[in-house]
């Protein structure tokens, strides 16, 4: 017979256990996630992983699905471009993209990405990730608005701010307008950092100066390896 499961210990510790599990469970964003997959992305040689970076956008895409609809606009257009990189990362050429830098090397050695004009490779890897770079950016100005801002602080300004500052750039002019009406309708400071199910405000405030910098450092080094090969205005 199977052994009897020790019951668990009566307390915080057990209470956070369940609580742990039934986030889980509903598939509710953890921060910790996210600095766990942000944290294993870069190797020693300074080449980002797919497989963790993808990871950790599925813990990003939990985040804004948590907050509603405001961010649906965002968060379809990530999730297809996550499944896309996924199937390729699983495809028969997937030796090819375990880094962002062998599929860079990969796709443009063979033609593989449309540099002036979407046609024959409409959905390449360079062209999909050069989006979800783009929402990276964002989500890094607004998170690191509600780490450094007060408990009073408009969550609707800092992600408006973030918002101008990313993505706005590249979407159209009636996108803009809804997003930041949208925006109006955010909940407040504390109540995102409740969202990040890692404790008390102070203790999300505290993760996440400890989660920023490696997303930082992921967004840098795609910027520089994009830039280096002139793709960050792929069409």
């Amino acid at each position: 017979p199977a052994p009897t499961p020790r019951p668990l210990r009566i307390g915080r510790a057990a209470g956070d256990v369940r609580r742990r599990r039934r986030q889980a469970m509903a598939g509710a964003f953890s921060l910790r996630e996210v600095l766990a997959a942000f944290q294993s992305c870069v190797t020693e040689r300074r080449e980002v992983l797919l497989g963790p970076y993808l990871c950790g956008w599925r813990g990003l895409i939990r985040f804004l699905h948590s907050l509603g609809a405001i961010f649906s606009f965002i968060s379809k257009d990530a999730v297809a471009k996550v499944q896309i990189m996924e199937n390729y990362c699983r495809g028969e050429q997937r030796e090819k993209y375990v880094s962002l830098q062998s599929m860079v090397e990969y796709e443009l050695a063979n033609g593989l990405v449309d540099v002036q004009k979407r046609s024959e490779h409409p959905d390449s890897g360079c062209r999909t990730i050069l989006r979800l770079h783009r929402a990276l950016r964002w989500l890094q100005l607004f998170l690191e608005g509600l780490r450094t801002g007060r408990e009073d602080s408009r969550t609707s300004v800092i992600c408006t701010d973030s918002y101008n500052a990313s993505l706005a750039t590249y979407h159209p002019w009636v996108v803009r307008k809804a997003a930041t009406v949208a925006f109006c309708t955010l909940p407040t400071r504390n109540a995102f950092l409740e969202i990040m199910n890692v404790g008390t405000p102070e203790e999300a405030v505290a993760m996440l100066g400890e989660a920023l910098p490696y997303i930082c450092d992921v967004y840098g080094i795609t910027q520089e390896l994009f830039a280096q090969h002139r793709l960050l205005d792929l069409p």
